[in-house]
């Protein structure tokens, strides 16, 4: 998968060609995984640009390297500043995935990450439409199971952590599906390898705890908050992995992924094998909250022009 990059990169505090942005080899998130990333996205909807969530995105980026003492030297407001003025530099007029990531740069390879070891923050973006096929997708129950918070904290989104994530999502398509569920360390589902799930059973709503291994993900507390706006019932506990073959409608949400549609589960179908009617509904109000055409949830969105 190849991206048209920005031709201008945010780089720490600094907007500079794309070019122009080298780092060493011996640079340790190279050699260790020692960096943070977020995955954000922006929306043009022929007026403006607007960026989804912007504020909570900033805060989990600097969340994510408490958990390993790795400092982010900018404010949350720096970065958000940041996101936006690179839109800007880029005259971006299209929908695209913004890219923030700070990591530890030349630290030898000392394994004692402090909070005095040195960091670089960058931000990149790049036009981006539907990760995934919105008509539904195949996915398969993985046969590596999700991380555990006794082994790597669960809710940093951190770049080692994903290893994880691509095994996973290496063997589903090796095996012809289009994405993996993971199940969490003691058989219960946890989520995909980059967004969490959600099944419908009854017109009721159920998605896995974070203490089933799944992320805090920005886009499954926007459906969470969604559902009780809209009176629909949903609670978060723990899901064995019989209730997904069991369930009428299964969607995934994630910044990429927006809100996918799962039709069918090895091979089986989920519901009559198509897009649910709650599926759908998400989907709809989703894509008129990005596009700012639903006004109550306008403080949501961040716009750039």
């Amino acid at each position: 998968m190849k991206f048209p990059l920005s031709k201008y990169i945010w780089f720490d505090g600094k907007l500079i060609p794309l070019d122009k942005a080298k780092i060493p080899v011996t640079t340790h998130a190279i050699h260790y995984g020692t960096s943070i990333f977020e995955g954000i996205r922006a929306y043009w909807n022929s007026k403006n640009l607007y960026v989804f969530r912007l504020n909570e995105h900033a805060k989990r980026f600097r969340n994510s390297g408490k958990f390993y003492n790795i400092t982010l030297n900018f404010s949350d407001k720096q970065i958000q500043n940041a996101v936006i003025d690179l839109c800007k530099k880029n005259k971006i007029k299209k929908s695209c995935y913004i890219r923030p990531f700070y990591f530890v740069g030349q630290y030898g390879i000392n394994l004692h990450v402090t909070k005095k070891a040195p960091t670089h923050t960058a931000i990149f973006s790049f036009p981006f439409g539907d990760l995934f096929n919105k008509n539904g997708i195949s996915a398969t129950i993985s046969k590596w199971r999700k991380f555990s918070d006794l082994s790597t904290p669960t809710q940093a989104k951190m770049g080692g952590n994903y290893l994880n994530s691509i095994l996973a999502t290496q063997d589903a398509k090796q095996r012809g599906f289009d994405e993996a569920i993971l199940l969490d360390q003691s058989g219960n589902v946890s989520e995909a390898p980059g967004e969490n799930i959600f099944l419908v059973k009854n017109n009721r709503l159920v998605t896995p705890p974070l203490s089933s291994s799944a992320l805090d993900g920005i886009t499954r507390k926007s459906i969470i908050t969604l559902a009780k706006d809209m009176k629909l019932k949903i609670k978060v506990r723990k899901v064995s992995k019989k209730e997904l073959k069991l369930a009428d409608e299964i969607f995934l949400s994630g910044t990429a992924a927006e809100i996918t549609p799962i039709v069918t589960i090895d091979k089986k179908k989920i519901g009559n094998g198509r897009v649910g009617n709650i599926t759908k509904l998400f989907m709809d109000t989703y894509s008129d909250i990005v596009m700012n055409k639903n006004e109550n949830y306008s403080n949501w969105l961040t716009a750039v022009y």
